[in-house]
């Protein structure tokens, strides 16, 4: 089937992009709430990185062979699999230095070199415009893993920002002895490096450009000299994610908002519950 009618979504982009960036026989860890990651995660299970190891925030759990994905049961399916179950305390003080797993966080504010938020919008931390999860490990996982990687859902000016109002995680800090900043950044728009210690725009996704990205991000924008629109995925990986590990559209989570993301949690957890 031609490119052109495969119709592929920016989430399916991402998924692929994110999938890409896994190696085989690497330790990859999932947080709580990333149904893009996992795809990803898995996609690069079932085609070029059959050996995975995968950490779960659930439980904070090892795992030969991952979970699902689901919203329902997900937490018994991590668990059931699980090879060791170890708690936070240990994951974030013994298990992440030594092992330092691959991890694709999702912030909620970003600036050019890495440095990136999750925890609140606005500058007073007591009364903050908006609140977010919160830091978890992303402090300790940052000052010493190498394999840090980010993702954005939804390409934009509020997320891509001249200053952070909060740090939570480490970008690229010459003057420092810990922590290298991430690796890579996924977004709805595009892939982007760190190759210069500063965000720089690799790829577009098809339907959008450089210019559309240089527009929706909050400071200057490096490109690469030969970029290039993101290569479509294969209709064979497409068909494997869309009918096998995905089919219930549950990627789609992360970039809905209000009703429509409503209406699709609904339809989600009507389906699971009749299986």
């Amino acid at each position: 089937m031609p490119d052109s009618e495969l119709n592929i979504t920016p989430e399916e982009y991402m998924v692929f992009c994110m999938s890409r960036l896994v190696e085989d026989g690497e330790i990859v860890a999932q947080g709580l709430a990333t149904p893009l990651v996992a795809a990803a995660y898995l996609l690069a299970r079932y085609t070029h990185a059959p050996n995975l190891y995968f950490a779960s925030a659930i439980g904070q759990g090892v795992c030969r062979h991952p979970a699902p994905l689901g919203l329902t049961r997900v937490e018994s399916l991590w668990l059931d699999r699980s090879l060791t179950n170890i708690g936070f305390i240990r994951a974030v003080a013994d298990v992440l230095p030594v092992l330092k797993p691959k991890e694709f966080f999702r912030p909620g504010q970003v600036d050019a070199v890495g440095n990136f938020n999750n925890i609140a919008f606005g500058q007073d931390y007591r009364t903050p415009r908006m609140r977010m999860p919160g830091t978890g490990g992303i402090p300790d996982v940052t000052t010493v893993s190498h394999d840090v990687y980010l993702y954005v859902p939804r390409h934009s000016r509020v997320t891509f920002v001249e200053k952070l109002d909060f740090l939570s995680g480490l970008g690229y800090h010459p003057e420092r002895r810990y922590g290298q900043g991430p690796r890579y950044l996924v977004t709805d728009l595009g892939l982007f490096d760190y190759a210069h210690g500063r965000m720089r725009l690799v790829s577009y996704h098809p339907g959008s450009s450089v210019e559309q990205i240089r527009a929706k991000t909050g400071f200057q924008l490096e490109v690469t000299p030969d970029v290039q629109p993101t290569p479509p995925p294969p209709a064979s990986e497409l068909r494997l994610l869309r009918e096998e590990i995905d089919p219930l559209g549950i990627r789609n989570l992360e970039s809905l908002g209000g009703a429509a993301r409503r209406e699709l949690l609904q339809h989600i957890i009507a389906i699971e519950s009749s299986q």
